[in-house]
């Protein structure tokens, strides 16, 4: 295929990047009290990092995906067990030592999850260098590659902006879901990714003002498709989500959810994202996919869907207004 020829949707690959993975141990508690001995319901361990999660959730919708990254091979097990359960291409870059741990302690009470984030591993220029000639193999025109997640400490926070520019200059589409200084230095590069997804702190934070009101938010959204993003997407927790284009605004309201678990549900709305975009979807479309991805992984342990059928059924209950038409004051929550 000459590099000037459309790529249909079957043969758009999709790719997900994860230099600082970790395995998550969620610990359910009744209800979390600082300070306070703890008897926990139950303890799981799941393979994670926020490009894995989005891969974990596409594999159950169906698509072929790749992944890579840097990875500890001391404790290789339960990504290699994930991967090979769910089809996933692993493409990782594995280096000695062990990938974190991070502690994620669910309160069944109140269904919030309270994070605790280990360092990374000491990752080499040449895990990196393996990881980039990865992206050059599988990555095609118009393949879909979502850069996720936070950097280990000797990689510099430029990274991903570094990363975004070679990847755009192979005609590859790039979904950044990255926050603090690695956001603000890809946000300042010349060469810009296609679609970013903080979230509402997120944006805040680079964005150096609070985000209040609804009105803020667009406005911040709307200056930085004005700088040359095609697509923002600002998650909102229990609020929804807001997906801004040159022409277009939304507000994805979530369906009321029975939840289970937390963890992955950010991932999981990239994962709905991703789905919508390498299926050429509209974005009101788009918007439903992805904020059904998240309320049916609400429903389920670890970073999994439901079956495509329950998903499907979902999308058909996720409520998207036009800007102009939803109200202009959101209480403060981030997803």
């Amino acid at each position: 295929m000459s590099r000037s020829a459309p790529k249909s949707a079957a043969m758009t690959s999709i790719v997900t990047v994860t230099l600082n993975p970790a395995i998550d141990q969620t610990v359910t508690l009744d209800a979390l009290r600082p300070g306070h001995v703890h008897r926990a319901r139950s303890v799981r361990s799941d393979a994670g990092g926020k490009g894995v999660n989005v891969a974990s959730c596409l594999a159950d919708w169906g698509l072929k995906v790749s992944v890579t990254g840097i990875l500890g091979s001391d404790n290789a097990v339960p990504f290699e067990a994930l991967f090979a359960r769910k089809g996933v291409d692993d493409r990782f870059a594995w280096i000695p030592g062990e990938t974190r741990t991070n502690l994620k302690l669910f309160d069944a009470a109140t269904k919030d999850t309270t994070d605790i984030n280990l360092p990374g591993l000491a990752a080499t220029p040449g895990a990196l260098a393996t990881v980039q000639a990865v992206l050059r193999q599988v990555g095609t025109e118009g393949s879909l590659v979502v850069l996720a997640g936070s950097l280990p400490g000797v990689l510099g926070v430029d990274t991903y902006a570094t990363m975004t520019r070679s990847l755009k200059a192979l005609g590859i589409r790039v979904v950044l879901d990255v926050s603090g200084p690695p956001l603000s230095a890809a946000l300042a590069s010349d060469v810009l990714p296609d679609v970013i997804k903080p979230n509402r702190q997120e944006l805040a934070d680079w964005a150096g003002r609070p985000l209040d009101t609804l009105a803020d938010v667009v406005a911040t959204a709307r200056g930085l498709i004005l700088r040359g993003i095609p697509l923002v997407v600002v998650s909102m927790g229990a609020d929804g989500a807001l997906f801004v284009t040159r022409d277009e605004a939304l507000l994805a309201h979530p369906p009321p959810t029975q939840v289970t678990s937390t963890v992955g549900a950010g991932d999981a709305l990239v994962a709905g994202l991703v789905a919508g975009l390498h299926a050429g979807l509209p974005l009101a479309e788009t918007a439903r996919l992805a904020l059904a991805f998240a309320a049916g992984k609400l429903t389920q342990p670890g970073p999994n869907l439901p079956s495509r059928g329950t998903i499907l059924a979902i999308v058909e209950t996720v409520r998207v207004e036009e800007l102009d038409a939803v109200p202009d004051i959101l209480p403060s929550t981030s997803s």
